[in-house]
């Protein structure tokens, strides 16, 4: 299942709306030394790389959780496949049998039934 990336277009876009009209505004306003179009223009760019590398991640961590989803799909095959070759081999009440993990025919519990009363 895919991992939800993330988005944030609402506030990014807001950045980039007023980053452009703050661009367009002549003369330069002085918002003192914490609030230059400089900085402003290095957070934006900042969180938009930050936001790209994050889903790039979730990406390559959803490609790997398919990879690891269809390595284990093909060894519990591979489990079935072996078990089912030494019964064939060796037969389904043999030592070897259980030894790969299979469960012996004489090892296993007897079905008890119950027996309904009737209550004439």
């Amino acid at each position: 299942m895919a991992r939800q990336k993330r988005t944030s277009t609402e506030t990014l876009e807001k950045a980039r709306h007023i980053l452009a009209g703050l661009k367009e505004i002549t003369p330069k306003p002085d918002f003192g030394p914490t609030l230059t179009e400089a900085l402003y223009e290095a957070e934006v760019s900042g969180y938009s790389s930050d936001l790209a590398a994050f889903n790039g991640a979730l990406a390559e961590i959803d490609d790997k959780s398919n990879r690891l989803d269809d390595r284990r799909q093909r060894l519990h095959d591979f489990n079935q496949r072996i078990q089912a070759a030494v019964k064939a081999l060796y037969g389904p009440d043999s030592s070897e049998f259980e030894l790969v993990g299979g469960l012996r025919r004489r090892d296993r519990k007897k079905r008890v039934r119950k027996l309904k009363l009737s209550g004439n």
